[in-house]
């Protein structure tokens, strides 16, 4: 470690750059989706006078397309418990198998993002107009393009996990701040 400015400082391994490597294309291509979705999308026909509840159900049927991701990997999951005596009792009894452990930690974390995307995509539906409900579908888009981008590149490393994390995690992170400014100036 040395000390920049006053700032501890560390060198990035091998992996890490890697990692940055994946996160920074990942970061311009959300940018740039959200972007041209919002332009493209044609603003949903929500009537106005029904309110943020009809926001809501508009947000919450787009984010029929995340849970999907998240049935998928509970599905993987439960067929790969059923072929392995190992591991058909589940976790409680014994440690997975080999064959388990990454289906598992890509359950973990897609149940982890899940939650998170819903969460910012109700908050925004809460708080944005109506026309600028069109933000929506492209959040949601980039969210299963994200989940596919991380199960296949799980197995390579955590450089191979970062175009699809950042891909899933960043809309979201977008989609709360945005929220946040929103309540405060609206």
């Amino acid at each position: 470690m040395r000390r920049a400015g006053g700032i501890a400082a560390m060198a990035l391994g091998t992996e890490q750059k890697g990692v940055l490597r994946g996160v920074v294309p990942a970061a311009i291509f959300c940018a740039l989706f959200l972007a041209v979705g919002y332009v493209v999308v044609p603003p949903p026909e929500i009537p106005t006078a029904e309110g943020p509840g009809a926001r809501i159900a508009f947000a919450l049927e787009c984010d029929v397309f995340v849970f999907l991701c998240l049935v998928a990997a509970v599905g993987l999951v439960g067929n790969l418990r059923f072929f392995s005596p190992q591991d058909i009792q589940g976790s409680a009894v014994g440690n997975p198998s080999d064959r388990i452990k990454v289906p598992l930690a890509f359950l973990q974390n897609t149940l982890e993002q899940c939650v998170l995307a819903v969460g910012a995509h109700l908050a925004l539906a809460a708080v944005l107009r109506t026309p600028e409900m069109r933000l929506i579908p492209p959040l949601v888009a980039l969210f299963v393009i994200g989940r596919a981008a991380f199960w296949i590149g799980y197995r390579q490393s955590g450089i191979g996990r970062a175009f699809g994390f950042a891909t899933t995690f960043y809309p979201t992170v977008f989609a709360y701040g945005l929220a946040v400014v929103l309540l405060i100036v609206r």
